[in-house]
């Protein structure tokens, strides 16, 4: 991709590009393409989302007007985090640096079973939750503490 960047300049390419890509995923593994199906379905119906074409083909998950990712019709899903979560999420071992920005927040993660299907949407989550808002809760005495709707993680 490094030394043909210059095609997505091209009016229409990626989107051109990545059609073909979901055609042949079509053929050679269409049960890759159920499980971006599956994804997209419920990615979609969580507060604030909405689904539009990315730029450089594929689709892309906005919450309300931001990119929280994005999902190319070969199974490779691509999110923005920043770099703190990143280096947590590398040191798993599951991702990988994203496939053009290497050094920035981006991350890529090719979705090839169920099991990477449920894997991509928790790397959806963590992005989603990093934009919803907190709710903060007054316990007795105790006061300040933050948690996120649909998350076991309470923060001091």
């Amino acid at each position: 991709m490094r030394y043909i960047g210059f095609l997505k300049f091209i009016p229409l390419f990626p989107q051109v590009f990545d059609s073909l890509l979901r055609l042949w995923m079509l053929i050679s593994k269409p049960n890759v393409l159920n499980l971006l199906d599956d994804i997209e379905n419920e990615v979609s119906g969580w507060k604030g989302i909405n689904i539009s074409i990315h730029k450089y083909g594929g689709i892309q998950f906005n919450y309300y007007a931001k990119e929280i990712g994005h999902l190319h019709s070969n199974g490779l899903l691509d999110v923005l985090y920043n770099k703190q979560i990143k280096k947590q999420l590398l040191e798993e071992g599951r991702i990988q640096p994203h496939h053009v920005f290497e050094k920035s927040g981006w991350i890529s993660f090719h979705i090839v079973n169920s099991g990477d299907k449920d894997y991509a949407k928790e790397l959806l989550k963590i992005a989603y939750d990093k934009y919803t808002p907190a709710i903060v809760f007054c316990i007795g005495s105790a006061t300040g503490v933050l948690f996120h709707p649909g998350s076991s993680l309470v923060l001091p």
